[in-house]
C-alpha cells in the first residue's frame, strides 16, 4: 500500500509522489514569533514530526524546512506595546522558547530554520516578477505599498474553493490604496512610527515585506520553484496560505503539489483562542507530566481532527502511556534486551492510510495486550518478539520510553528503587517459599501503602510504581 495524504486543495486523498523518486521536499509554516508558544504550535510541529519520521522510516530523504516569521505585525506591535525591548531582541527571545519546547517534545530540529528577515532579496525579486506580469501594483498615493492584484489572477480562491468577491477583505494593510478590497499587501512602505530597524530598501522604497510573501520566497529558495508539500495549522488555510499559492503561481512557480493542513485544539469543548482567554501555553502543559507523554496526547489524534484538551486528558494519557511502559518492563525483566524489529503490518497501513495515529496506535495497545498475556501464561518469548514490535512502532512515533532521548536526571534514583525492590521481592518469594505468609503478606501491604502493587504471575513476582 503507497503512502496517501488527504490534498487540502484537493479535498481528496490522493497516492503520494514525490517530484524527485526517493526524496521529499516539505515546508511547513513555523511560528510568528510574537509572543510565547502555546499548544497549538506544538500540536502543528509535532504532526508534521510525525509525518517526517514515518516518510524517513519508508526510505525518503526528507528536506523540511520550517521557517520563523520574525518581522510582521504583531511583532512590531508587541514590542512597542511593552516599551523595554526592541522587536528583534523580543523575537529572538520568543524564537528561543518555541525551540526550548519543541526540544523537549522531542521535535527534531528541520533541516533549516529560515528567518524572514534572511530572505528580503528573494521577497523583492518575486514581487518584481509579480508587477512584471501584471499580477501586482505599487500603490498610487506614494505610500511605497505594493499589493497582489487579486482580479488579474483567474485561480484566486483554489485553495479554499471561494470565490473572490465572497471573500473578507484583506486587513493586513490600509485600504487607500488598492483596487480591490480583497487585494493583499507584498510590500509595506516605512510608515511614521515604524522602527527604522524594521526597513529595508527596495524598488518602491524602504519598507518590510507582507506576511504572505514571506512564505513564498523561504520555500522556493530552499527547495525549489516546486516542492513536495506545504503543511501549516487549518488556521493558516486561508488567507495565508490561498495568498500564497496565488503569488507563487503567478509568478511563475509551480510551488507545493500536496497541501496538509493540522486540525486546532479545543479546550472544553470550546476553540483555543486569545480572543476566548482559554489559551493553553506550552510552559503550563509542561509542567503537567512528563514531556514523553505530552507528546503522546498531543500526537495521539489524527492530525486533520481537532485535539480536545479536557479536564482529565493528561491522566488519560499519563494512564495509556504507563500501560506501554508496565508492559515493556515487564518483559525486559523476564526476557533482557530486546531484538529489534520492523513494524507490523497494520501498523504500515494505518501510517499509510494519511497518518491514521489512533489506528496505528490500536495496533500497539493490541500487542501490549497479548505480551501481557503471554507473560501470564509463561511464554516469554512471544511477549519479547511483540515487544519488539512495540518499540519499534513506538520509535517511528517517537514516544519509546527505553529511547535515551527521555531519559531524566532521576534515572539513577530509578536504579536504586529497582535494587530495592528486586530484594524486597527476594525477600517476599523467599518467605512464601517457607510458608511464611504472615511476613510475605505484610510485605505486600507495606509496598501497597507506599504506592507499589505487587503482581504474581507464573514467572515470579512484579512491581508496578506509577506505571513503571
Amino acid at each position: 500500500m503507497s503512502i496517501r495524504l488527504f490534498d487540502s486543495k484537493e479535498q481528496a486523498l490522493r497516492d503520494f509522489s514525490p517530484l524527485t523518486p526517493g526524496r521529499v521536499g516539505m515546508y511547513v509554516c513555523g511560528p510568528t514569533v510574537q509572543s510565547s508558544p502555546h499548544v497549538g504550535h506544538l500540536r502543528s510541529a509535532l504532526v508534521y514530526d510525525q509525518l517526517r519520521r514515518w516518510l524517513t522510516h519508508e526510505g525518503y530523504q526528507v528536506t523540511l524546512v520550517r521557517n520563523v516569521t520574525d518581522i510582521d505585525d504583531k511583532v512590531l506591535d508587541n514590542a512597542k506595546a511593552g516599551g523595554v525591548e526592541e522587536w528583534w531582541a523580543l523575537a529572538y527571545r520568543m524564537e528561543a522558547e518555541f525551540t526550548a519546547a519543541y526540544d523537549l517534545l522531542g521535535i527534531q530540529r528541520p533541516t533549516y530554520e529560515p528567518r524572514a528577515t534572511a530572505s528580503t532579496p528573494e521577497m523583492i525579486a518575486i514581487i518584481e516578477r509579480l508587477i512584471e506580469r501584471g499580477h501586482a501594483y505599487p500603490a498610487a498615493d506614494d505610500s511605497g505599498d505594493v499589493y497582489f492584484d487579486t482580479a488579474s489572477w483567474s485561480s484566486y480562491g483554489e485553495l479554499t474553493n471561494q470565490k473572490p468577491a465572497e471573500m473578507e477583505a484583506a486587513a493586513d494593510a490600509d485600504p487607500r490604496g488598492k483596487k480591490a478590497p480583497q487585494d493583499f499587501a507584498l510590500w509595506k512602505g516605512h510608515k511614521a512610527g515604524d522602527p527604522e530597524s524594521a526597513s529595508w530598501k527596495s524598488p518602491w522604497g524602504v519598507g518590510r515585506p507582507g506576511w504572505h510573501i514571506e512564505c513564498s520566497a523561504m520555500s522556493t529558495k530552499y527547495l525549489g520553484t516546486s516542492f513536495d508539500i506545504h503543511g501549516g495549522g487549518l488556521d493558516l488555510r486561508f488567507p495565508h496560505h490561498e495568498n500564497e499559492l496565488a503569488q507563487s503561481a503567478a509568478a511563475g512557480d509551480g510551488f507545493a503539489q500536496y497541501w496538509l493542513h493540522n486540525g486546532l485544539v479545543s479546550v472544553g469543548g470550546q476553540k483555543m483562542s486569545k480572543s476566548l482567554g482559554n489559551s493553553v501555553f506550552a510552559a503550563d502543559l509542561l509542567d503537567k507530566a512528563k514531556p514523553v507523554v505530552l507528546r503522546y496526547l498531543l500526537g495521539s489524534a489524527q492530525y486533520r481532527s481537532t485535539l480536545e484538551l479536557h479536564d482529565g486528558a493528561i491522566a488519560e494519557a499519563k494512564a495509556s502511556f504507563e500501560r506501554i511502559e508496565g508492559f515493556l518492563d515487564r518483559v525486559i525483566r523476564d526476557a533482557g534486551e530486546l531484538a529489534s524489529a520492523d513494524v507490523p503490518a497494520a501498523f504500515r497501513s494505518a501510517m499509510n492510510d494519511d497518518l491514521n495515529i489512533p489506528a496505528a496506535l490500536a495496533v500497539v495497545f493490541e500487542l501490549v495486550r497479548s505480551g501481557n498475556s503471554a507473560l501470564d501464561s509463561g511464554d516469554v518469548a512471544t511477549a519479547a518478539s511483540q515487544a519488539a514490535e512495540v518499540v519499534a512502532m513506538l520509535d517511528v512515533l517517537g514516544v519509546n520510553p527505553l529511547d535515551a532521548a527521555w531519559a531524566t536526571d532521576s534515572s539513577q534514583g530509578d536504579a536504586a528503587l529497582d535494587l530495592l525492590m528486586a530484594e524486597l521481592l527476594e525477600a517476599r518469594a523467599a518467605a512464601r517459599a517457607n510458608k511464611d505468609f504472615a511476613t510475605a503478606d505484610l510485605l505486600r501491604e507495606r509496598l501497597a501503602a507506599a504506592g507499589i502493587t505487587i503482581e504474581d504471575t507464573p514467572n515470579g513476582a512484579h512491581w508496578s510504581f506509577n506505571g513503571r
